[in-house]
């Protein structure tokens, strides 16, 4: 016998037991029932005979303030796509979907779906320091290498090198992936962000890496651009591409299952893209890095 027909027989006995006693009240006390369901259970009796016994789950109720479920759908989505943060998700939302929701009803929504908190690839620092943004595009460009492991078709281990440079007035990045951590990338790269960047670039601040020495800052300077190094030990001074390398993990290499460079390359290309050109920025309260560029100049 099902989980189902017991019940039925159960409740059967319940109403059965009433018809023979005629004393609803006591045969509630009798079988240690509710008398509000015994008659829930009678009229469902009553009106579809056996069927209208079997027990329901409880349908959902959606709240009249809720936020509708096609608002929530995007923002899981955004959650889950791009690793977007509430604020974030908030400036999209109006920016693409013409949608305005607070940063509070957001954050309900990832906490209610059980993404209120996204999984750290880094440790935050402790040590803060205040920043200080250039104005002009071009004056100040950061530059930095992410390391990067994957795992290849058979297993193995693939290392590769992500060199990444960030515009300190608009945050505009280039980024470009390379086998090696050489100064032989580091100066390609260089040629790379001169062609790449629509400003002119004025100096290049970068730590003491080896792929950084003196063939890359001779390179550097012939090209017309000053090249700084930061003070050792203190890698919060170019903190604005150390960040953006938080955000690279958090929101692209975490999602990404690597295939071979040729894709690797194609999908660090679209995420360029989307970073310069669509992602809104904390920075500049929603706008894309294009965006402020475009006020700047």
């Amino acid at each position: 016998m099902s989980k189902d027909q017991r019940e039925i027989q159960r409740k059967l006995r319940i109403l059965r037991h009433a018809d023979e006693t005629g004393h609803v009240a006591k045969t509630c006390r009798y079988f240690g029932v509710g008398r509000s369901s015994f008659y829930r259970w009678r009229e469902a009796y009553r009106k579809h005979g056996d069927p209208g016994l079997v027990n329901h789950p409880p349908i959902p109720k959606w709240h009249a303030n809720r936020t509708p479920i096609e608002i929530e759908e995007k923002v899981l989505h955004l959650r889950s796509k791009y690793h977007l943060g509430p604020m974030r998700i908030v400036w999209y939302l109006a920016r693409y979907h013409d949608i305005k929701v607070s940063d509070a009803t957001v954050s309900r929504i990832l906490k209610r779906n059980g993404v209120n908190r996204l999984p750290r690839g880094t440790r935050l620092r402790k040590v803060h320091t205040k920043r200080y943004n250039k104005q002009a595009p071009g004056h100040h460009i950061q530059m930095d290498v992410k390391f990067l492991t994957f795992k290849g078709a058979r297993g193995e281990k693939v290392r590769r090198f992500q060199f990444t440079a960030i515009d300190d007035a608009t945050r505009v990045r280039a980024l470009k992936i390379y086998e090696k951590h050489t100064q032989a990338s580091a100066t390609d790269f260089v040629d790379h962000i001169i062609e790449k960047f629509p400003f002119r670039i004025r100096e290049i601040r970068t730590d003491n890496g080896h792929e950084f020495q003196a063939k890359f800052h001779w390179h550097v300077e012939d090209k017309g651009i000053r090249h700084a190094y930061i003070r050792r030990g203190t890698p919060q001074l170019n903190g604005k591409v150390e960040r953006s390398h938080r955000s690279d993990q958090q929101e692209f290499y975490q999602l990404l299952s690597y295939k071979d460079d040729v894709d690797l390359e194609a999908k660090l290309g679209q995420w360029e893209q989307f970073y310069n050109f669509a992602r809104p920025h904390g920075a500049f309260n929603g706008k894309t890095p294009y965006e402020a560029l475009r006020e700047k100049l």
